[in-house]
């Protein structure tokens, strides 16, 4: 959760395993929202795919993440593959998406913290 956001993770449930499933609880002022979905392929230390089903079997989004040491540190690419244009422009209206570098901002500076202990 971007630390910026006034959301606060409720409950989090994850079998990051080929097949395996997932689902996020979060909270604001006082209503909550579950993203839930399962994993098409997980690479340790190089890929993970999965989906996100909150919107319906049609409605599902894949998202792929690959990770890639160059020089000692690690690339991180993040692909969403919508199912049509209309759910592209909602994430872009909604502002889903836009979060994405703060919390790859968020990890950075907690790997760098576990690595100084």
């Amino acid at each position: 959760v971007p630390k910026s956001a006034p959301i606060r993770l409720e409950s989090c449930e994850m079998d990051v395993s080929t097949g395996g499933k997932y689902r996020l609880v979060f909270s604001a002022d006082g209503q909550s929202a579950e993203f839930y979905g399962k994993y098409l392929e997980v690479t340790p230390y190089t890929r993970l795919v999965w989906t996100n089903d909150e919107g319906g079997a049609d409605a599902a989004t894949i998202t792929t993440a690959t990770f890639e040491e160059i020089n000692g540190l690690t690339l991180v690419t993040v692909h969403d593959l919508y199912p049509s244009k209309e759910a592209l422009d909602e994430a872009i209206t909604t502002g889903s998406s836009g979060a994405m570098p703060e919390q790859l901002e968020q990890l950075e500076q907690l790997i760098v913290h576990q690595r100084s202990r």
